[in-house]
This record gives structure tokens, C-alpha cells and sequence, in this order.
């Protein structure tokens, strides 16, 4: 019996040890897999217009610098402004959608209320209505109150956020107990000192996750800008590229798209890269349902 056991238990493990080691080979193939777009990317941002014509390599070129300066140098396009303008939006979208997503959360955990389910339900519907549906009567709205070429139209409708706000009172009933808010309350706090410190300290994993979800989704929207942004000195990065790529034949320069392509998704690697273990932790603790 003590023979048939060893022999069990030596089969079992190598068992699991081949499910890992196929398990790791399958994550290395799908890691490079995703990473190699990312890289050929690289690649095409360090050749120039004439060896981009020349066909496909995986070698990187020596015209990255030359590609940059021409770009920087583009009359035709603000590059600097297009940046300053992106990183003011992406960063105001995210701190207001964190925040107030945040906030509305808490009063849908914290009260009891008789609308309170038919609330939660109606914010949950409004996810599903899709942004273009709402486009036409949006830019009617922005003309009758003068907002065309503002950039707030791009920062305070993300204050109502409902994908955020489910995933902030998804988080708060895993770890914000009620019991806490009721000790606040006996003790004296007001709703606001017991939101901003109480709530919000253990929220930031989930803070963290949402702001950085909607720092890429704002940096990342070609869309609302494009119908809302008209002068040159306003755009966002993603409505000058698609102007960089819309340009006449003569002065289309494949290796200045590249590179345009490449810095504008920079920032958002160089974040996923320093913020990727406060994803992971604050995805696997809203996963987690106390």
C-alpha cells in the first residue's frame, strides 16, 4: 500500500508539474505574441519613408531622431499642445470619474433608501446605451450653451461614470463593512469626513485601478474630441495623428505616423509598467467578496 501511495503521489506531481510547464509555455507564446506588435511598432518608428516602402523587418533603424525632429518640427501640427492638451484631459477625466464614481457608490452602500434599488438598476442601464446614440443630441446641447471647443465636455460628463461606479460599489461591499460607517456616525463624524476619510483610504486599490482604466480610455478617445474640438490649438493627440495620417500624398510621411503612434502610446505603457501590481491587487480585492 505505502508503495502504491509513493507511486501515486510521484505520478500526481508530475502531473501538475507538466500542467505548469504547459502553462507557462502557453503564457510566454501569448506574452510574445501580444508584445510583438508593440515592438514592430518600434521598429516602423525607427525607419525612414524610404525603407518603410522596402517591406517588412524586425530589425530597428537608425532614423528614430530624424523621425522625431520632423514631427516635432511639422507646421502643420501642434505636437507639444496636442500633448499638454491630452495629459489635461486624460488626468482631469480621471481624478473626477474616480472621485465622484467613488462618492455615488458610497451613498448607494452606505443609505438605505426606497429608490435605492431602482437607482442602482438605472445607472446600470445607462452603461449599455452606447456613446454614438447620444452624439447628436450631446452636440446640440454643446452649441445652445456655447461649449464647442471647450474641454469641458471632455472632463465633467465623466463625473457620471457608471462602469466606475459598479466596480467602486462592487469593492465597497467586499471591503467597506457598514459597521464602520455606523462607528463613524456614533462617534460624531459628518458624511463627508467619513467618506473622504474613512471610505477613500480603503478605497485606493480600486481608486488606483479605476484611475488609471480612465486615464487610458480618455487618452485613448478619438470620438467626442473629434466632434467637439475644432481648432488646431485644442486637439488631442488621437484627432492629430488621424490629421497626420489624412494628409496629402506628397506630404505623407508613413515613418512620422509611426513615431507619432509610438510616443502617443508611451505614456500609457510606462503607466500600465509602474501601476500594473496596483491592478492586479486592486482587481483581486474587488474579486473578493468578504
Amino acid at each position: 500500500m505505502t508503495a502504491k501511495n509513493e507511486e501515486r503521489k510521484t505520478g500526481y506531481s508530475l502531473g501538475v508539474g507538466a500542467r505548469r510547464v504547459i502553462a507557462y509555455i502557453v503564457l510566454i507564446l501569448l506574452t510574445i505574441l501580444c508584445l510583438f506588435w508593440f515592438y514592430l511598432l518600434f521598429v516602423n518608428a525607427t525607419r525612414s519613408k524610404a525603407q518603410l516602402n522596402q517591406g517588412f523587418t524586425l530589425i530597428p533603424s537608425h532614423y528614430a531622431f530624424r523621425n522625431l525632429y520632423n514631427l516635432f518640427h511639422n507646421s502643420n501640427l501642434p505636437i507639444l499642445r496636442g500633448l499638454l492638451n491630452s495629459f489635461f484631459v486624460a488626468i482631469s477625466a480621471a481624478a473626477l470619474s474616480s472621485y465622484f464614481s467613488a462618492m455615488t457608490a458610497y451613498a448607494i452602500h452606505a443609505y438605505d433608501f426606497k429608490l435605492k434599488n431602482a437607482a442602482f438598476t438605472f445607472i446600470l442601464a445607462i452603461m449599455m446605451i452606447p456613446t454614438q446614440v447620444t452624439a447628436l443630441g450631446f452636440l446640440s446641447l454643446l452649441r445652445r450653451i456655447g461649449l464647442m471647443n471647450s474641454f469641458i465636455p471632455l472632463i465633467i460628463p465623466s463625473i457620471a461614470s457608471p462602469a466606475v461606479f459598479f466596480y467602486m460599489k462592487q469593492y465597497m461591499e467586499s471591503n467597506l463593512p457598514r459597521d464602520l460607517i455606523e462607528s463613524a456616525r456614533i462617534d460624531g463624524a459628518g458624511e463627508f469626513r467619513t467618506f473622504n476619510q474613512i471610505a477613500l483610504p480603503l478605497m485606493k486599490p480600486a481608486i488606483a485601478v479605476q484611475a488609471i482604466f480612465s486615464f487610458v480610455a480618455s487618452w485613448n478617445n478619438y470620438f467626442v474630441p473629434a466632434l467637439v474640438l475644432k481648432k488646431d490649438s485644442m486637439k488631442t493627440l488621437p484627432i492629430l495623428i488621424a490629421t497626420l495620417r489624412s494628409a496629402d500624398f506628397l506630404k505623407f510621411d508613413m515613418a512620422q505616423v509611426y513615431m507619432f503612434i509610438f510616443m502617443a502610446i508611451l505614456p500609457v505603457i510606462v503607466v500600465y509598467l509602474f501601476m500594473g501590481r496596483s491592478i492586479v491587487a486592486g482587481l483581486t480585492a474587488g474579486a473578493v467578496k468578504g
